[in-house]
């Protein structure tokens, strides 16, 4: 499964990482104050669909909320991703 270029949807798989899921406001929310702006929301719901499409998250209803989950694929690739940013980090910090 080919990982993910947009940066947007590469965060959102990150602040879904180790948790049990998490409504898609709350979701939205944690990434607007990371980067302490506001997201429009088609954008956001846009992303969280395309997530879903590609297999890197999957939904469900809770109450009135939907709450998304990475897939066991989508973990591997934040997994991966995060090996690659502390590879390309270690390698900076020793020059």
């Amino acid at each position: 499964m080919k990982w993910l270029q947009s940066g947007r949807r590469r965060d959102i798989c990150v602040l879904l990482y180790g948790t049990d899921g998490r409504p898609a406001q709350k979701l939205k929310t944690a990434l607007e104050r990371h980067h302490d702006e506001r997201i429009d929301p088609e954008q956001f719901y846009g992303a969280l669909e395309a997530l879903e499409r590609l297999g890197h998250v999957e939904s469900r209803t809770d109450g009135l909320s939907d709450v998304y989950e990475l897939t066991e694929a989508g973990a591997e690739h934040v997994q991966a991703y995060a090996a690659w940013l502390d590879e390309q980090v270690g390698e900076y910090d020793e020059e």
